[in-house]
């Protein structure tokens, strides 16, 4: 078996617009096409062995067992390694259940599709799933823990920590937007200008000096000094030297710890004497970054975390660390696996609790208590086996926050307003909580600026807390605010780019800042920030997570969708222009019924609110009213449709072309934009394709507030040139000829190509073609009969990118399909664009059309600008 390649979705896609999170792994099954599971002797009794978990999977027979009983029948090994995929994933903390196996369109290939949580663990699941079958069907042995703790170890690499997990999870179930904005916990929460951004429990709106203060322990304790808090009695020193009379001025029991120390490193407490003092300044120095050491008294009692946010308490913990309490007969470490068996704790953060971990720190802290691993302790004592409280180290919480005082209660929110924290943990030490430190001579600890919410979120014991809820309140106060901005999303085999620019450009004229993603670029406003191809996910974010941006234009191509989804969850207008038979047989996608589908994912996608603006001319696209969720408006250059006519008579939102005018209809009732003729885009009315293209902008600009007299000005000041729709019926006019550069790459476009062309009076015609590799032969040679058809002479020349065929093939699809439509066509071949453009201006008839098919636009537009600059100058040879 192969693996062909595997692709992560990341956002709605062409498997399931609401799975997001989902690995298609291409697979070449070979030989094993031929046999099934029940053809291989052990097959099914050593899959229940090494997975006897798997009895849960239900599989198409719908009970129990029910996939052992597909194998026993005989599965193919797709869909058992599907299957492999998920249990994994489930043994390595990940509960994941989706899958599917579906036929690829070759003999013996499938796409495997399941769905994963972290995505390297979902990679590398599928690699592994296919090793595992591999040595099932062989009989040999695999060694499934590696993987297993392999996957762990990934999804801790990479998953988002508990604190900002939660905090994305509570933004996500109020619909706002997030995105990741790097491998650590940086992420964006809504788009655009309405962002806002965190990193785990610290957000755009917390204060920096507030942080800057929380992480000088020494500041933080003068201030709170001033403003009279319990806090333990201390000094801050460099040197060693200074270590002696610091702890005579304190006195002991001490704690010894950094200044700008975090998570517990360098903390040593209950030091008795200087020589313990001595080991303890050492060790905080080596955490230190800027050599200050706290030495300050230690405050008997118990170890409390209170969490304030926006000034309010909204939890409070009591924290015990790492412990093992003795029974008289087994040995430290035997109560440690003990411990560690308790099915709540997990490696790193998978489960409530985490596992405790030996290392050398554990094995000095139980030596300083007089014992080793091997040791046996008293019943009912207690041996601390950490010298912190944290959950990430093996400790445990107990929510205390019903029964603080409320004096402890105003007293910590006192504190987030005096060092300026929007959230705020403080560290108080006492014995009882519930009665104000002042009459238990507690203290407060620390400030910490980024608390961990784990504890609150899943304490061991008492009531869990949605502390991520008030930091969304916080950043998002206003009811209903989801910090999204307006996303018109388009698809469709051609018109895609055109209507775009055109919706991008009425909002523009309508105050907007405009981010749009097109097949040439991403543009911020005017600005091209981004070359080439920009129609896939990455672009779409690239234009979301830009805060200037307040309305983006997204469109949205096939290759996007079927390699990692959308870059986006849900859009406020989708449009699909049409659906043409265009790169079929790549990627699975072998039918136009199947393009189709992936087409119809953007307007799945729409808001319930929202609008999807079908072409009620194409029965594939109007057919996709029928899966979505959303309102629905349709176009058409008929206004006799009968589809548009039974959507005006239920009062629906259309756009025709009628009696020469873009018009918009509210039912029945029509509103006339202006005349097709009247709009430069359309050529005066000859280019029928762009009025399509006008009249899913417009039904787009209208379903969005705009009105009719902004959408006419808008269509009036959007010319159709080099800068505004590059490559789009761009028409230079040279002295003595004409040169037309559109992007027509398929034979729905060459189609609409040569309806404009035939209405553009000229002496004689030469098309400019090339092949298109990644287009069926059939495709190829239609595009071949279609020149023949336009032009009077044909220059075959060669696109950069060859997709996968060579040069010479190219050129024979489109040279067969000439000869298929005029035998006597006169052909000739210059591979170079360049080339063929310089050959064909220099040697152009008077008053002839030279028209360029070019899928590099901004080469092709330069050179043609470069040679209308010579012709200006009176030029009679056009150089390079």
């Amino acid at each position: 078996m192969k693996i062909r390649e595997i692709n992560a979705m990341r956002g709605p896609n062409y498997w399931s617009v609401r799975r997001h999170k989902l690995i298609v792994m291409v697979l070449d099954l070979e030989d094993m096409e031929e046999r099934p599971s029940n053809k291989i002797d052990g097959f099914k009794e050593r899959l229940e062995k090494m997975f006897p978990t798997m009895y849960s999977h239900r599989c198409s027979v719908g009970e129990p067992g029910g996939f052992f009983q597909r194998v026993e029948e005989g599965t193919w090994m797709g869909h058992i390694i599907e299957h492999i995929a998920l249990e994994i994933q489930t043994l390595a903390g990940m509960d994941t259940g989706f899958g599917r196996t579906r036929d690829y369109g070759e003999k013996g290939v499938y796409n495997v599709v399941f769905s994963y949580i972290e995505e390297s663990v979902g990679r590398y699941a599928a690699k592994v799933s296919v090793a595992i079958c591999e040595a099932l069907i062989e009989g040999k042995e695999y060694d499934l823990e590696y993987d297993i703790q392999r996957m762990r170890e990934l999804r801790e690499d990479e998953r988002l920590g508990p604190s900002t997990g939660s905090i994305v999870e509570e933004a996500a179930s109020r619909g706002i937007p997030w995105i990741r904005l790097n491998k650590y916990s940086l992420c964006q929460l809504g788009y655009g200008a309405n962002q806002k951004r965190i990193q785990a429990t610290v957000t755009s709106e917390t204060s920096s000096i507030g942080v800057e203060l929380a992480c000088d322990k020494e500041d933080t304790k003068f201030l709170l000094e001033q403003a009279e808090v319990e806090v333990p009695k201390g000094d801050i020193i460099r040197r060693e030297s200074s270590l002696e009379e610091a702890c005579r001025y304190v006195g002991f029991p001490l704690v010894i710890k950094p200044v700008d120390g975090n998570h517990g490193r360098g903390i040593t407490v209950d030091i008795q004497n200087y020589e313990e003092a001595l080991v303890a300044f050492r060790n905080a120095k080596e955490s230190s970054k800027n050599g200050a050491i706290i030495v300050e008294k230690f405050i008997t009692g118990r170890d409390y975390r209170i969490l304030v946010i926006n000034n309010k308490l909204v939890a409070a913990a009591l924290r015990t660390p790492a412990h093992v309490i003795g029974d008289g007969k087994s040995t430290v470490q035997e109560l440690i696996d003990i411990v560690n068996s308790d099915p709540r704790r997990g490696y790193g953060h998978e489960n409530v609790l985490t596992q405790i971990t030996v290392n050398e720190l554990t094995k000095n802290i139980i030596k300083d208590a007089g014992y080793t691993l091997e040791s046996v302790i008293p019943k009912d004592e207690m041996l601390i086996l950490k010298d912190t409280a944290n959950l990430s180290t093996g400790g445990t919480a107990e929510d205390v926050t019903d029964i603080m005082h409320p004096e402890n209660i105003e007293m910590a929110e006192r504190i987030s307003r005096i060092i300026d924290l929007d959230i705020c943990g403080i560290d108080v030490m006492t014995t009882d909580i519930s009665q104000p430190l002042s009459e238990t001579g507690g203290a407060v600890l620390e400030v910490n600026a980024g608390p961990g919410f784990r504890m609150h979120l899943a304490p061991t014991s008492g009531l869990p807390r949605n502390v991520a809820a008030p930091v969304v309140d916080k950043l998002f106060p206003k009811m209903g605010d989801t910090g999204r901005i307006p996303i018109i999303a388009i698809t469709g085999t051609n018109g895609k780019t055109t209507t775009s620019r055109l919706i991008a450009h009425i909002a523009k004229m309508n105050g907007y800042r405009v981010g749009y993603t097109t097949s040439d670029g991403v543009y911020i406003q005017n600005r091209l920030l981004m070359k080439g191809d920009c129609t896939g996910p990455a672009s779409a974010e690239f234009v979301l997570k830009d805060p200037t941006v307040n309305f983006a234009v997204l469109e949205c191509a096939r290759g996007g969708l079927l390699r990692a989804g959308l870059g986006f969850h849900k859009c406020d207008v989708g449009i699909v222009t049409n659906v043409e038979a265009d790169h079929l047989g790549l990627k699975g996608i072998h039918t136009i019924e199947q393009l189709a589908k992936v087409k119809g994912v953007i307007p799945e996608t729409v808001l319930p609110d929202g609008y999807a603006i079908l072409n009620a001319d194409d029965d594939l696209v109007y057919d996709m009213r029928r899966t979505v969720n959303c309102n629905v408006a349709l176009f058409s250059m008929d206004e006799e449709n009968p589809r548009i006519q039974a959507m005006q008579r239920l009062g629906g939102i259309t756009a025709v072309y009628e009696n020469g005018f873009v018009t918009i209809c509210r039912g029945v009732w029509k509103m006339r934009i202006m005349r097709a003729e009247q709009i430069p885009l359309t050529y005066g009315g000859r280019a029928l394709f762009m009025i399509k293209n006008v009249l899913a902008a417009v039904l787009a600009a209208h379903v969005r507030g705009v009105s009719n007299q902004d959408i006419k000005a808008a269509l009036e000041t959007f010319i159709p040139s080099a800068s505004q729709t590059p490559g789009r019926l761009n028409l230079f006019h040279f002295e003595n000829f004409k040169v037309l550069l559109d992007y027509a790459h398929n034979p729905a476009g060459m189609r609409a190509l040569k309806e404009f062309t035939d209405t553009i009076e000229c002496s004689k015609k030469v098309g400019i073609i090339a092949g298109v590799g990644d287009r069926r032969v059939e495709d190829n040679n239609e595009m071949g009969s279609l020149a023949a058809e336009m032009f009077d002479e044909i220059i075959i020349r060669q696109d950069k990118r060859l997709r996968g065929k060579t040069e010479a093939e190219l050129i024979k699809m489109l040279n067969d399909g000439i000869q298929m439509k005029d035998p006597n066509k006169k052909t000739t071949i210059i591979p170079s664009e360049k080339e063929a453009i310089t050959y064909a201006v220099n040697h152009a008839e008077k008053d002839s059309l030279i028209v360029l098919c070019s899928d590099v636009i901004p080469d092709a537009l330069d050179l043609v600008k470069r040679f209308k600059e010579q012709d200006a100058q009176g030029v009679t040879k056009f150089t390079l």
